[in-house]
């Protein structure tokens, strides 16, 4: 497979070049390259790998775990960096890598995981002022556009206009078969996107034990690929699918821990003119979100395209944020007569940013300007690299 260039690249050289270095946690879903990207950066190391969603790797590293951190070392011919790979699948895991980084020993540590589900909530707590987290989302954009012969240095030198046709083609394509490294690349986009839903992404969250009857979830993806973009109302969703709001609420969970959808809150101060409860969910991945409703129409004037657009937009701001660690927070914004904005970007200072996300062109509120006195952008597919390059 083509190998990308990623952003997180020196988010990893920055951790390798520490005094003092603390566990490397590298979160995010199966298949966004997390072992594709840890490798080839340390490809000039000494390193030990071993992944636990194999199992000889983890009874290999468990039967370590019972010796003394030097031993434990000795006998993995003791690495320069030792590479934890699918962690989440042993909740023990975290403590382990604690008594071998609590010995001083001149090793380094790795952990990667598909599921926020056990990696976050006990290897993470068991390194509790000991790791530094990496979020690595499906390819940004603008990655896949350097990967290109005419990539961003290019458009650089020539002008974005020079490219117009290509930019267009290409977002077009990545809106329909996604963002995972291997769909960019590979020439059966669609075979691979059903392969990942089915055999990866639904594996994950069916591993957490928390799933009674498996066709649920399945129903409740299509139910929300169709919403995407939409509110989504709980209620609705619990009569659809015939279970209760607070299963329904569960599954959401789940589904956004397993890094296969995100959701946006409602952004507000005024409980009786704006809706605050309301929640709109995204995927984020749009080949993924296709995948589950087998929607791979090429067709620019495909009847979803405003909503595909919209997802893809958001999910672009969504993958920055993730990236560079949750800092900033995001929600939509509508009032009970009607007015709304798609997206609403908090900075971590206060700053407040507000986007309407049109595939073409289409009205701004001026409600949201009046109330909070910030401007509302509107991105549609001629404007959209202004705001996302």
């Amino acid at each position: 497979m083509e190998l990308i260039n990623r952003k997180a690249d020196d988010q990893i050289l920055v951790w390798l070049d520490l005094n003092v270095p603390k566990v490397l946690m590298v979160l995010g879903a199966r298949q966004v390259g997390k072992t594709t990207i840890i490798k080839n950066i340390l490809k000039s190391r000494k390193i030990k790998y071993l992944n636990l969603d194999i199992e000889v790797d983890k009874q290999l590293f468990l039967r370590t775990a019972s010796l003394d951190p030097k031993s434990a070392m000795n006998s993995f011919s003791n690495p320069e960096i030792l590479i934890i790979d699918e962690a989440q699948k042993l909740p023990e895991s975290g403590l382990i890598i604690k008594g071998w980084y609590d010995s001083d020993l001149p090793v380094k540590f790795i952990m990667s995981g598909s599921s926020s589900l056990n990696l976050l909530d006990q290897s993470a707590e068991s390194l509790t002022g000991r790791n530094i987290k990496l979020y690595l989302p499906p390819l940004l954009f603008s990655e896949i556009l350097e990967s290109q012969d005419w990539g961003i240095s290019e458009i650089n030198k020539k002008g974005i206009e020079f490219y117009k046709n290509q930019i267009d083609s290409l977002v077009f394509n990545n809106m329909v078969f996604g963002s995972y490294p291997e769909a960019v690349t590979t020439s059966t986009k669609q075979d691979y996107l059903i392969n990942l839903v089915s055999d990866y992404l639904l594996r994950d969250v069916l591993y957490s034990g928390l799933i009674k009857e498996p066709q649920l979830i399945r129903r409740l993806l299509s139910l929300l690929a169709y919403q995407a973009g939409s509110e989504v109302s709980v209620n609705e969703l619990s009569t659809n699918l015939g279970i209760s709001r607070i299963t329904i609420n569960k599954y959401l969970d789940l589904l956004e821990r397993t890094f296969i959808i995100f959701r946006l809150p409602a952004f507000g101060n005024n409980p009786r003119k704006e809706i605050i409860k309301s929640q709109k969910i995204y995927f984020w991945d749009t080949g993924v979100r296709n995948a589950l409703i087998n929607e791979f129409n090429l067709d620019i004037n495909r009847s979803d395209i405003g909503s595909l657009w919209e997802n893809w937009v958001v999910a672009e701001f969504a993958k920055k944020i993730f990236l560079n660690g949750n800092i900033k927070k995001m929600y939509f914004w509508r009032t009970k007569i009607g007015s709304e904005v798609d997206l609403v970007i908090k900075d971590g200072d206060g700053t407040i940013s507000a986007f309407e996300i049109k595939w073409k062109n289409g009205r701004i509120t001026k409600t949201f300007t009046t109330k909070y006195k910030i401007p509302v952008n509107l991105i549609n597919k001629d404007n959209f690299t202004d705001y996302l390059l």
